[in-house]
């Protein structure tokens, strides 16, 4: 490698990663722990470094430039290195004690990760657990986060994951609710019934009326992207909604509308990349959970 055609340095790359990612100074400043006046240094001392501009004003906010887009690949790469040459480090450390981060569904953090987690503070209480609540896939490549509680079958080469027994979901009801618009004894009834739907609910639609219901969007006066507010809408009476038999068997005003419906299958994930695998911290945590919410 010649290594005099390398004339930059790492960090203002890096700046400039973060900048390109998040799309503003401030918000790549406040991922990287700086102020927004060091950042912006850090950037424009790149840009000279590089004889490029990478960003241009536009308005109060600001956007890549041409040259910009044509490198942010190549530091895109650089960044994922710099990424496995830090978890290869981590991962040869011996110490059981630390922060564990975990990302779940708003769903999964609230009503199934607690009690494992309670557990797993009285056995091992040197472990710091922090929990990044999201629906949407963190990046495990990146580091967002150590550990994640998916339902699906990651396909990434790097990761690594146990699946742990499949889960049903069922459509539940609260009773007062089930009183006042029942009874349902059986599937044509249920087209007189309110459902909670989700915000993208098209699938979910079609998916039920595959199961021999006869409903319309007309059936769902309740929308939400939100796992927690749907529960909520049909712990309070709102209506129908799916849930976790693990959920819905801890909450109980509610309970399963027609047991005739066969349930939807649930699959769970536990994913960690590769490195982190050997990290004898990382490693705890992900097998105590592949334990304990296959339970």
């Amino acid at each position: 490698m010649d290594w005099k055609t390398i004339n930059f340095d790492w960090n203002r790359a890096r700046a400039f990663l973060v900048t390109a990612e998040l799309g503003s100074f401030s918000a790549a400043a406040k991922a990287l722990k700086v102020t927004q006046s060091t950042l912006g240094r850090q950037v424009a001392a790149l840009e000279e470094e590089l004889d490029i501009t990478l960003f241009q004003r536009v308005g109060k906010g600001i956007e890549i430039t041409q040259g910009g887009l044509e490198l942010v690949e190549y530091v895109e790469q650089m960044g994922e290195a710099a990424n496995r040459f830090s978890m290869a480090a981590s991962g040869q450390s011996s110490s059981i004690e630390g922060t564990v981060v975990i990302t779940a569904s708003e769903a999964a953090s609230v009503f199934l990760l607690p009690p494992v987690l309670k557990k797993l503070r009285e056995v091992e209480p040197g472990i710091k657990i922090e929990i990044v609540v999201t629906n949407l896939s963190s990046d495990l490549r990146r580091r967002e986060a150590d550990i994640a509680v998916r339902n699906f079958k990651p396909s990434h080469p790097d990761l690594i994951a146990r699946k742990i027994q499949d889960t049903k979901a069922y459509l539940y009801a609260s009773k007062d609710y089930l009183k006042q618009k029942g009874p349902f004894r059986n599937k044509k009834d249920l087209k007189k019934a309110d459902f909670i739907g989700f915000s993208e609910n098209t699938e979910y639609l079609d998916g039920l009326n595959k199961l021999g219901l006869d409903l319309s969007e007309d059936n769902f006066p309740y929308l939400s992207g939100n796992h927690i507010a749907h529960c909520s809408l049909v712990k309070g009476g709102a209506g129908i909604g799916v849930m976790a038999q693990k959920i819905g068997e801890q909450e109980p005003c509610v309970q399963i509308v027609l047991k005739s419906i066969p349930p939807f299958p649930i699959e769970t994930w536990i994913v960690s990349h590769r490195e982190l695998k050997t990290n004898r911290r990382i490693r705890f945590v992900f097998d105590f959970l592949v334990d304990h919410l296959g339970e």
